[in-house]
């Protein structure tokens, strides 16, 4: 099949050639993210291949139709950034890639608190200075500390064991319970309970109308004072304007985030030569008690090799018209 990539970076071009060897599926690689503006460049392809941050609206849907396009194929987990009612009203199937390697971003949400917490980030940028001096960067054990995890599909469930291993008192809520996880010492409760109750909380939910927003100033109010908060799944589950108040003021004692809400404007691009016109993020990375990283939480050896490993099988059920274990329907 004929597969047009959009937003694709070096490293997609890299995994998904080695995952295509034998030459079955031909590729065409674009670094410009899909929108209303670019779907002339389709040309033969009857697939094409995104990522988090590609528009993948109504709009866009009827124009990819117009070009004979017939399957949209996440190279993620995430799909709300795809109008699935416009994808199925034109006959175009939506398939993702729902769990790649759920350790790659556990492990980075464990990184970012860690990171926050006993001060790496500070301690690096002091000893290049040649300040060899330890005030400032007091932390405190996580052992004995109560973490609330909300959301614990394949990552949430990850971070929870991860958490439990540092001998945390792990709370969670889902929509669902994990027997799993109550047999090794997660307690399921309320989410007013996680945020009344954690000293961490770290989110692990997709962003859904119920979800959007869901760290807001209401719900920073009913948190604990100094309250860190890790975000590796996505930026829309977070109110930042909300956020920066709540840094401004102290409530909150510390932020990492992966993701952002404006993020398809920034991430996975060089700026590095040019302002920021994003007040907001500009805002936030003034704080010296936040760590930005730049979507990087899947960025692994063995989650990019699964991710074009599981879209390429994707792509080949399809062809072949068999069952799509992946699909994304409503």
């Amino acid at each position: 099949m004929n597969i047009l990539f959009f937003s694709a970076q070096s490293y997609d071009k890299a995994y998904f050639n080695t995952a295509n060897q034998d030459g079955h599926h031909h590729f065409r690689f674009l670094e410009y993210p899909l929108n209303e503006d670019n779907t002339v460049l389709i040309k033969d392809e009857q697939a094409v291949c995104v990522f988090v941050n590609d528009k993948v609206n109504a709009a866009v849907i009827r124009q990819l139709k117009e070009k004979g396009i017939r399957l949209i194929a996440l190279r993620c987990a995430g799909f709300n950034n795809v109008d699935l009612k416009a994808a199925a009203a034109a006959g175009i199937k939506v398939v993702r890639v729902p769990a790649y390697s759920p350790h790659a971003v556990a492990e980075h949400a464990v990184a970012l608190l860690l990171g926050l917490n006993r001060k790496i980030y500070k301690s690096y940028n002091r000893i290049r200075d040649g300040n060899f001096t330890l005030n400032g960067l007091e932390g405190f054990d996580l052992y004995g500390k109560t973490i609330g995890v909300i959301g614990t599909g394949n990552i949430g469930a990850v971070f929870c064991h991860i958490m439990l291993g540092f001998g945390c008192k792990v709370l969670a809520y889902d929509i669902h319970n994990n027997e799993d996880l109550i047999k090794a010492g997660v307690q399921y409760v309320a989410v007013g309970t996680i945020l009344s109750s954690a000293d961490v909380i770290s989110l692990h939910c997709p962003l859904t109308a119920e979800t959007k927003h869901l760290v807001n100033a209401h719900t920073i109010a009913e948190m604990k004072q100094g309250v860190t908060i890790i975000n590796t799944s996505r930026g829309g589950l977070i109110d930042t304007k909300a956020v920066v108040e709540a840094l401004k003021n102290g409530h909150i004692g510390a932020l990492g985030i992966d993701v952002y809400e404006q993020e398809e404007q920034l991430f996975f691009q060089n700026f590095s030569g040019s302002i920021i016109q994003d007040d907001v993020l500009s805002r936030l990375t003034t704080f010296p008690n936040v760590l930005v990283t730049a979507h990087q939480g899947f960025f692994t050896k063995e989650a990019l090799t699964q991710i074009a490993v599981i879209t390429l099988q994707n792509i080949s059920d399809f062809e072949k018209g068999g069952t799509l274990l992946n699909e994304v329907a409503l």
